[in-house]
């Protein structure tokens, strides 16, 4: 049974994400939401475990890590440097274990960005976080549904499994990605397009929000949860 971990470090929107996993795992409510692996196999699932955890110590016991995020980059980079996870999910993700970074989480990932002047990512992706340039008469922040092309890399991801080209997601956010082709699995656009779901090897990100974007959201953590 493959053990997940929600990383808390004071600045995720922890019960929305674990509550669409618990929703994938037991899509009826009225049952315990405390599965047996058999009843996991049935819904076309690895067997799972969710667990929430902030020791930094700890990372390493699990097969894959999410790290979630709301608000500005350099206030969630302090946030992890205060906790003492900064070089725990460096240690993770070189280690080959999988790991997704969900909104906020994915920008973290990158090298830096430029959002309330210029800070340090965590530096596992090449690419940087950029204010989206003048769009108007568009607004920002980004709020509300748009659809994801699949680029090449993304038409044979996993991650993309039983998700048809052009899905709509939900996206809540003022900056976004600005990496190399090759680790972009889909793009959206507003105004322009960018970088809106990226892989490089055992690293994943999504910039819109999976746990708000009903059954596409769903099929996109189910595909996280079976990554072997």
């Amino acid at each position: 049974m493959d053990k997940i971990g929600i990383i808390d470090y004071g600045v995720g929107n922890l019960g929305s994400v674990q509550n669409a996993f618990r929703f994938c795992a037991n899509p009826h409510p009225l049952q315990s939401l405390h599965l047996k692996s058999s009843q996991l196999e049935s819904h076309s699932l690895r067997p799972f475990c969710l667990h929430i955890e902030s020791r930094p110590e700890n990372l390493k016991k699990y097969d894959k890590l999410l790290l979630p995020g709301v608000g500005a980059f350099g206030n969630a980079m302090e946030h992890l440097k205060n906790a003492h996870l900064l070089d725990a999910i460096r240690e993770f993700a070189q280690s080959g274990k999988y790991m997704l970074g969900i909104c906020l989480g994915m920008q973290l990932l990158f090298e830096k960005s430029f959002e309330f002047g210029e800070h340090k990512g965590l530096g596992l992706i090449e690419g940087e976080v950029v204010g989206f340039g003048n769009i108007a008469p568009l607004k920002v922040p980004h709020i509300g549904w748009n659809s994801c092309s699949f680029t090449q890399f993304g038409e044979s991801s996993p991650l993309l499994q039983g998700i048809n080209n052009g899905s709509f997601l939900y996206f809540v956010h003022s900056f976004h990605i600005l990496t190399q082709e090759k680790f972009i699995l889909a793009q959206c656009e507003y105004g322009y397009p960018f970088g809106a779901i990226v892989n490089k090897d055992n690293l994943f990100g999504i910039q819109p929000h999976p746990e708000k974007s009903h059954n596409v959201g769903l099929q996109l953590i189910k595909n996280f949860i079976n990554l072997h």
